[in-house]
């Protein structure tokens, strides 16, 4: 069946932010959906993010005065009003025409901030010029370290207040779902911020691996965190952070921040969900750089789990995109509205009127 058009309004029937996932598969066609909705492999670690928040449970506290409460943080010298931040998704266009234009436009609404991903449908520079809330941009390194260096300047020059260092995805995963889809990206959407950009050509000799010594070929490592660390002033995060050994590393070369991910799932399946992996990670860090957290979230009771477990924040990156494909900037900005007011809920009922007071004591074991 065609996709169906695009919603004008919040349909009554739409109450939690696991309610947009229907309406935006009907707006999306069998190949957009497969690239949104899939998972490395066997999608085991995709379904586990979902489920580690499902089997953590939270204590209530009673007769608590939260007057005064509020679900304020500050991250990086920015003040932001709620924990909730929008991931870097490649591609929104392939969603929605206005693609990231939207997404801003929900951001500003709600006052989130606005990780813009290397891979976007629009411009860095025509996002910022939408923008009305904090962004930050997500690098890619790219096989061209000159065209590397170039995305960050125009990300400082745009007015970007952090930049968000992909590292757990040098190659894509084995994602058979849009295999089976024959994933393609459509004509008019594409990586905006890398035209002009020159493509290496690898030759293979006999004997050598095409992952190993093609895919990989121009793979980043430390020694290029080094360098960017020493040639950007903006705060630095690595996102993709997924053992305390591999944070403690990032923190050695400069890393103000990291983000334990595993990618939503679609790099390397069988990971642990990104939710178990926190509280090791927080261990090791001891609270030195702020951990933010992505997969899995949908719930406000989810963000307090998170929290309590460590993360100073959350993204979130499907649930975002759901909401564009169904009606656009309204439902990006529904999405957030849900998790913030049910995250304010779930304080209110654990007990803690501020975000600092969210701590392990609020887990039932």
């Amino acid at each position: 069946m065609p996709p169906e058009p695009l919603l004008n309004q919040i349909p009554p029937a739409i109450a939690a932010v696991s309610d947009y996932e229907p309406f935006a598969r009907a707006r999306l066609d069998d190949n957009a959906w497969a690239y949104l909705h899939s998972g490395a492999a066997d999608e085991i670690t995709f379904h586990a993010n979902r489920q580690a928040f499902e089997q953590q449970h939270l204590h209530n506290r009673v007769l608590v005065d939260v007057r005064g409460g509020h679900t304020r943080l500050q991250l990086f010298g920015q003040t932001f009003r709620h924990p909730v931040l929008l991931a870097p998704v490649a591609y929104q266009t392939l969603f929605h025409p206005d693609g990231e234009l939207a997404t801003a436009q929900a951001a500003a609404a709600m006052e989130a901030g606005m990780v813009v991903s290397t891979l976007a449908g629009r411009t860095l520079e025509e996002i910022a010029a939408h923008a009305a809330a904090p962004l930050w941009f997500q690098l890619y390194f790219q096989p061209d370290r000159a065209f590397t260096l170039e995305l960050v300047r125009r990300a400082e020059a745009a007015g970007y207040q952090a930049l968000v260092v992909t590292v757990d995805a040098p190659l894509a995963g084995v994602r058979n779902r849009e295999q089976r889809a024959g994933f393609h990206l459509p004509p008019g959407v594409g990586a905006a911020n890398l035209q002009g950009m020159r493509q290496p050509q690898t030759v293979l000799e006999d004997g050598q691996s095409v992952v190993f010594d093609g895919l990989m070929a121009h793979a980043p490592t430390w020694r290029e965190i080094v360098e960017l660390r020493r040639l950007t002033e903006l705060p630095l995060l690595l996102k993709g952070i997924a053992s305390p050994d591999d944070a403690l590393r990032a923190l050695e070369v400069g890393a103000d921040g990291l983000i334990v991910s595993n990618h939503g799932g679609r790099t390397l399946d069988t990971m642990p969900a990104t939710l178990a992996l926190l509280p090791a990670i927080a261990a090791a860090v001891q609270e030195r750089v702020p951990l933010l957290l992505d997969g899995g979230v949908r719930r406000g009771t989810d963000i307090v789990k998170a929290l309590a477990l460590g993360a100073s924040a959350v993204l979130i990156g499907r649930p975002m995109v759901y909401g564009l494909a169904a009606t656009g900037a309204l439902g990006v900005a529904h999405v957030i509205r849900l998790l913030r007011e049910e995250l304010e809920v779930a304080m209110a009922l654990t007990g803690c009127p501020t975000l600092a007071d969210i701590n392990p004591a609020v887990l039932a074991p």
